[in-house]
Order: structure tokens, then sequence, then C-alpha cells
């Protein structure tokens, strides 16, 4: 299991997309025991979903 917890900004309003998935991923992750069967599709999904939201994040100008 993850010993690492999402940023206190990962759900909030100012949180970006990348963020918010990866805080799912994280969940999704920490969520599992040895006796589940891995969700592979919601995680492969959730991936999809962060590198989207990374590229537009990338695509964002930085004020």
């Amino acid at each position: 299991m993850s010993t690492t917890s999402p940023s206190p900004s990962a759900s909030g309003p100012e949180a970006s997309g990348a963020d918010r998935a990866n805080a799912a991923i994280r969940s999704l992750v920490d969520a599992q025991t040895t006796d589940e069967a891995w969700p592979s599709e919601e995680y492969e999904l959730l991936l999809v979903e962060w590198a989207a939201a990374m590229r537009d994040d990338a695509a964002e100008p930085v004020c």
C-alpha cells in the first residue's frame, strides 16, 4: 500500500485535473488488499484521465 497521501489541494477548487486524477489513483491503490482482484479497467481509465490532464495542465500558461 502507498504511504503517501494526496496533497491537501488535490480535492480543492484550485486543484489541477492531474492532481484530482492522481488522488483518485492513490485512493484506488490504497483501497486494494491482496485478497481482491485488481480493478485493471478502472485503473487504466484513471491513468488515461491523468495523462490527458497532464497534457492540459502543460498547455495552460503559467501566471
